[in-house]
């Protein structure tokens, strides 16, 4: 039975690994339900903007002290888990601290980096909470978040603390059984930060501190896989999802709207007859209804998504009181997504379940509200744009619907009949000029 302690633990792995491969591979094919779409252009502005965006959090430092906490959990996030290396090959080969024998007075200095990285992120994660739930900076009460989104921010904040919290007494106690001269627990030299705990287990027995260290050891780690695989089903995918975002960003001047080809060649073929081709099928559909007509990048968007709000507080139509949230045209996306995904695990392929992203997860009344100022994808720290979403969606209203307010539609007619939204016909246009 002595080696029950390593067969478990890669029973462990193993199965962690099994489960959030699988959502992962699952969410990759959600994504690319969407249509094709080409962004392999210009490779080193797309690495670039990966760096700043994703790795640097270029655009979070708009608020500098906001953006050093985030870096600071982020960071932690990233670099803590480098420890998570040893840990698992300690456990498949039931070592303890594999690489102290390799990396000598070193190993001490990198586990005390990680011990202070530890500490912040865990009084920033503190900081976080009291924001969210004491303080309750408006765009975190928001209706949006009403249920799961708000709890599912307190529960990664919650579980962050905890796993920084048994990272630090896991090594305190060690700590306190190599001043014992237990076997297998060798002098690491001090740790800063959970030297300042050992106080605490002083008085208890060595057999008693090994069990300690024994059981703080399990749930570090089992929780570390716990949270691997809950990050798939939580916002905070986009801690890995950030990435392949920002570097698939669009390069084109922020705000630019993409004309729809099929719509072009109509006015082209109207033109010059000649040009039209005499196979042509008619387009499948104008703008998008349901997330199959939206791109893959828009779904990739909504993954990314980490509900933060600050595309919703920039929103000004939100700030005047109207019904949109940028935040919530991507919540709304991801959901729908994720219903279509268990639609076809169920049955294989897509059964039509009567519902489309259109009408059952965004309303008309949010569509037109949208102005299209961009301001959404210029606040987002890693350029989503809800705004493309929005506008795929109104064009699906209003040349699939013929669903548009009045006022639109005196304006399409002025368009179509005056070459302009006035009702001036091209030739009195200028005739204010005859009279000044």
């Amino acid at each position: 039975m002595a080696f029950l302690p390593q067969i478990l633990f890669l029973v462990l792995t193993v199965v962690s690994v099994w489960l959030f491969s699988k959502k992962a591979i699952e969410i990759k094919r959600n994504i690319f339900l969407g249509k094709p779409e080409d962004l392999n252009n210009h490779p080193q502005e797309r690495w670039r903007n990966l760096f700043l965006l994703a790795l640097g959090q270029k655009k979070m430092f708009q608020n500098p002290l906001v953006a050093v906490m985030h870096l600071v959990v982020y960071a932690g996030f990233i670099i803590i888990n480098i420890e998570v290396l040893e840990i698992v090959l300690d456990g498949l080969l039931g070592t303890h601290r594999l690489f102290l024998p390799f990396l000598g007075s070193v190993y001490a200095w990198l586990i005390n980096a990680f011990e202070v990285l530890a500490f912040l992120v865990l009084v920033v994660c503190v900081i976080f909470l009291v924001r969210r739930n004491i303080i309750k900076l408006k765009r975190f009460v928001s209706k949006d978040l009403n249920g799961w989104p708000r709890s599912d921010a307190n529960y990664i904040l919650i579980t962050e603390i905890v796993l920084m919290t048994l990272f630090l007494t896991m090594n305190a106690i060690d700590l306190e059984l190599q001043s014992r001269g237990l076997e297998h627990y060798r002098s690491t030299g001090s740790f800063w930060i959970s030297s300042q705990m050992v106080p605490l287990f002083q008085g208890f027995s060595a057999d008693g501190l090994v069990i300690f260290e024994r059981i703080f050891w399990w749930l570090h780690i089992a929780g570390i896989f716990a949270f691997l695989n809950y990050l798939p089903y939580s916002k905070h995918l986009h801690i890995m999802l950030a990435f392949p975002n920002a570097y698939y960003a669009r390069l084109e001047p922020q705000g630019k709207m993409h004309n729809m080809v099929s719509v072009q060649n109509e006015v082209l073929y109207a033109m010059q007859p000649e040009l039209a081709p005499t196979d042509a099928a008619p387009p499948a559909r104008f703008g998008a209804k349901d997330i199959f007509d939206l791109s893959w990048k828009n779904l990739l968007d909504a993954y990314s998504c980490t509900e933060c709000g600050r595309c919703t507080s920039a929103c000004p139509a939100n700030i005047t009181g109207k019904l949109l949230s940028p935040r919530k045209i991507m919540m709304a996306t991801r959901d729908r997504l994720e219903a279509v995904g268990k639609n076809i695990n169920t049955n294989k392929s897509f059964v039509d379940d009567g519902k489309s992203l259109l009408h059952d997860y965004i309303s008309v009344e949010e569509l037109r509200a949208c102005t299209t100022c961009n301001a959404c994808v210029e606040a987002c720290p890693v350029s989503i744009a809800p705004m493309e979403i929005i506008v795929e969606l109104r064009r699906s209203l209003i040349m699939e619907e013929s669903n548009a307010p009045q006022e639109w539609n005196g304006t399409f007619s002025n368009i179509e009949n005056n070459f302009a939204p006035w009702k001036f016909y091209p030739d009195d246009r200028d005739k204010w000029t005859a009279e000044a």
